[in-house]
């Protein structure tokens, strides 16, 4: 059975698309059998994995029509991927008056969850319907920061959140991991954040950090994740990294199953 984690900040700009992407990907590569549901209207994953967003059925289909989610999968060399599209934008209001509304996606996805061994949400960057549809199907949330200060104040925020997701939604929901993103360590501000960060959630923090990069940025416009579009890229190799840190965590520690 799959294990279900959402890729969640509340500030945007942070790399969450990105890592969301590249890590399923990665471990794709690494033999794993990843499903990416692209949860934001930007459909900026979508594109990263060289889906267009014109393609439908999509997850809005499967989220407001109740298209069955396997109809909505597309199959792609990186990992598969429910892709977003423009029309997703709508689907917090046509979902506000659906019973049981926090727990649509939970339900489109419980179809798929013996065919992966992992499934990544891809989340707004807000607290918004869809985004408490995403905590309330996962049984974890990964959280990419970037190393300032802002982002140290949103992650408490989003702490919070998780929290109260737990407490009245999903007792499952714990905190995968965080992970460093866009660092650069020649910068002060990065090294004190980061050590904050490990000093106050020792177990939480990934040791990888995953660096400032052009190569990941371009990806992206050429349809690839970067771990594809330039695997000797020095953000490519964090990323692959991460797949590493990220499977010794997990595998063998099934307690999902």
């Amino acid at each position: 059975m799959a294990k279900i984690i959402a890729f969640a900040n509340q500030k945007g700009g942070v790399g969450k698309t990105t890592s969301c992407v590249n890590l399923c990907a990665a471990l794709s590569l690494l033999g794993k059998k990843v499903l990416l549901a692209d949860c934001d209207p930007q459909g900026n994953a979508t594109s990263g994995m060289g889906v267009k967003k014109s393609r439908s059925p999509n997850i809005y289909d499967m989220l407001v029509q109740d298209v069955p989610c396997e109809e909505c999968v597309v199959t792609t060399p990186y990992g598969n991927i429910i892709p977003s599209g423009r029309e997703f934008a709508a689907a917090t209001v046509e979902l506000i008056s659906r019973p049981n509304r926090e727990m649509v996606l939970y339900n489109a996805l419980r179809r798929v969850y013996t065919e992966y061994d992992y499934i990544f949400l891809d989340c707004p960057p807000s607290l918004e319907l869809i985004t408490v549809n995403a905590l309330a199907a996962a049984d974890s949330i990964l959280i990419p920061m970037q190393c300032e200060y802002y982002a140290l104040e949103g992650i408490a925020d989003l702490i919070g959140s998780v929290r109260l997701c737990s407490s009245r939604l999903n007792s499952r929901l714990r905190i995968e991991g965080i992970l460093l993103t866009m660092y650069d360590a020649r910068a002060n501000l990065t090294l004190q954040v980061e050590n904050e960060l490990r000093r106050f959630m020792p177990d939480k923090v990934y040791q990888t950090v995953i660096p400032r990069s052009v190569r990941l940025s371009e990806a992206p416009s050429h349809g690839l994740p970067g771990v594809v579009y330039d695997k000797n890229n020095k953000g490519s190799k964090a990323y692959m990294a991460l797949a590493d840190e990220f499977l010794k965590k997990n595998e063998g520690n099934r307690l999902w199953q």
